[in-house]
């Protein structure tokens, strides 16, 4: 690890309010960076493809306090494999796929901890509830016991002003307030997975316990 890649992972950690958790994103980041990076105090790692994440996972066994969170969109058919390797998923973006996750949960006698992705604004790039939707679903997600459905995730579409990005994080924090005080017993909110290298100063206005960071950590890295 570069001396310049070091040092912005511990300036920008230091800079963090203490209740917020710094997932560093490691795609396209081998383990051998990923080991500096623990070396630094990082132990929280998000990856958004479960194969490539598989291979760093068994060269890094050694490190067995690194908590793993999924990311990216998950497919179903992947899901088991996100159970098994993944102690969050902070992208479960419908119903069905979070009664798919319980019912694996329940078989391989796993408790996941997961995020609801939410879509504020219309984007046809992004998967996710809308407000009403997800508001419609609690009843059934609250089903899901097999599930540590934590709070809410949100990405804001692309091409936004501050402003308006700011407005996507605070809505997404009026909606996570609005379901815990319906006292779901197996819908919590305690915490709220948004911002990322551009916008993550914007989002813990907002109230983010979680961001997302990678760009800003590791450098450009190709799609």
């Amino acid at each position: 690890m570069s001396s310049s890649i070091r040092e912005r992972i511990i300036t920008i950690r230091s800079s963090l309010p203490d209740s917020v958790r710094l997932i560093a994103v490691t795609k396209q980041v081998s383990a051998e960076i990923i080991r500096c990076a623990y070396a630094v105090g990082i132990r929280d790692f998000g990856e958004s493809r479960i194969q490539e994440a598989a291979s760093k996972q068994v060269q890094l066994q050694d490190y067995p306090d690194i908590t793993w969170h999924f990311i990216g969109h998950l497919q179903s058919n992947k899901a088991r494999k996100a159970i098994e390797q993944f102690q969050w998923i902070h992208s479960v973006d419908n119903l069905q796929l979070a009664q798919r996750l319980n019912q694996l949960a329940q078989e391989l006698k796993m408790s996941p901890q997961v995020c609801l992705q939410v879509k504020i604004r219309s984007d046809p790039n992004k998967s996710g509830w809308s407000t009403s939707q997800l508001l419609a679903d609690l009843p059934a997600l609250a089903q899901c016991k097999n599930l540590q459905i934590q709070g809410l995730m949100t990405i804001p579409p692309l091409g936004l002003n501050d402003s308006e990005i700011i407005d996507v994080f605070n809505s997404t924090s009026k909606l996570a307030k609005e379901i815990q005080a319906q006292n779901w017993s197996n819908v919590q909110m305690q915490h709220l997975s948004m911002g990322m290298s551009g916008d993550y100063k914007l989002a813990i206005q907002a109230g983010a316990t979680m961001v997302r960071l990678g760009t800003i950590l590791f450098g450009e890295r190709s799609i």
